[in-house]
């Protein structure tokens, strides 16, 4: 069987509803006694007209956006096209009847029925576009619940797959012993990263469900990630961080600007001998906040073969942002030996204002 398409389910009930409404005009006239074979045929012409006018009024609608606009945007549109519509149906079908079935002739044709009956087809066109509007609606609504807990299940995911990265033993042996070392030899650096260490931490246990923080505090941990691993791998890491003041109130999903540095490090940066450079910038572009990560390395990408990470950022920035939001990995085309991530999503900032510290670092 073919699956059953909204395609499919809209002629479902286009049939379905406009037949109704054909039987229930047979009914009448069949109790009235007045059903006769020129009737009936009568019935089975203005249900093709009326599908062909609903029809054309689910075009309009489609066409014009409106299943986007609120009701009081709408209702004015529905007033001059359904009676439009209802107009034009019945002037059509009083053609049909006079000069086709032949129900009535010229001599009998009434200017006040034909008001009377574009009145009740606007009544009607009325309550089909209640009935479609409100299939639309509550489509929207069920899709709308199916993408909350999607996002939901994917900050999860993000937190677990964060908390995974940084609260691992690796991790934090490798910084405890660092931190170790620099106890007797340099207590006042020792104490910096015992701070850089703790605000990570915080940061990575207090997200919960979190699903925008503003840039300033994603600049932050990104600060405290990198101080921890330029002490890991010495000079082998240098990094800049250059991101305008006016970008720092925009809201963003948490932890993307680490996992991105965490990538560069991890693919670009700790596999080289030589170690590289990593460099943020953060700029708005109209309405977008633009950021890119440029790193020392090479991509290779596997197609089906994308980092976990990756995937679960573009899947948050979907559900939040749709179709404005986007992240792409490539090769520089410029700069020979160098990866570059790009992030854009919509520049929505806070209500209130928020530090400008961390406007420019560099390492």
């Amino acid at each position: 069987m073919r699956p059953f398409t909204r395609r499919r389910l809209y002629w479902l009930l286009q049939v379905t509803c406009w037949g109704l409404y054909a039987l229930l005009g047979i009914t009448i006239f069949k109790v009235m006694g007045q059903l006769t074979v020129n009737y009936a045929l009568a019935q089975l012409c203005i249900v093709g007209i009326n599908i062909g006018a609903s029809h054309l009024l689910r075009a309009v609608i489609r066409r014009g956006g409106w299943l986007r606009l609120s009701v009081l945007a709408v209702v004015p549109r529905l007033l001059v096209v359904n009676f439009l519509l209802s107009l034009t149906t019945q002037a059509l079908i009083s053609l049909i009847m006079m000069f086709v079935v032949h129900i009535f002739t010229p001599a009998q044709f009434s200017w006040t029925a034909l008001l009377l009956y574009t009145l009740y087809g606007n009544f009607v066109f009325w309550l089909w576009a209640v009935l479609y509007f409100g299939l639309h609606y509550l489509d929207s609504y069920k899709r709308a619940e199916v993408d909350k807990w999607k996002l939901a299940a994917a900050v999860h995911e993000a937190e677990m797959r964060m908390l995974k990265a940084q609260i691992n033993p690796h991790f934090m042996f490798n910084g405890l012993n660092n931190i170790r070392a620099l106890v007797t030899e340099d207590p006042a650096r020792a104490r910096d990263m015992i701070t850089h260490l703790s605000d990570l931490l915080r940061y990575s246990i207090q997200l919960n469900s979190t699903e925008k923080v503003p840039l300033v505090r994603e600049v932050e941990i990104v600060e405290h990630y990198l101080a921890l691993e330029a002490m890991q791998l010495e000079e082998r890491l240098t990094y800049t961080l250059d991101v305008a003041p006016e970008t720092l109130s925009v809201l963003i999903p948490p932890m993307t600007l680490q996992l991105l540095v965490e990538n560069a490090i991890k693919h670009g940066i700790a596999p080289r001998p030589d170690g590289g450079h990593i460099q943020l910038t953060a700029r708005l572009s109209g309405p977008q906040l633009l950021i890119t990560v440029r790193n020392t390395g090479q991509y290779q990408p596997r197609p089906g073969h994308e980092g976990v990470g990756l995937r679960n950022a573009r899947e948050r920035l979907q559900l939040l942002f749709g179709k404005a939001a986007g992240l792409q990995l490539t090769n520089d085309p410029a700069t020979p030996d160098t990866v570059v991530a790009e992030l854009h999503l919509p520049a929505g900032p806070l209500s209130q204002s928020v530090p400008a510290a961390a406007a420019l670092v560099s390492a």
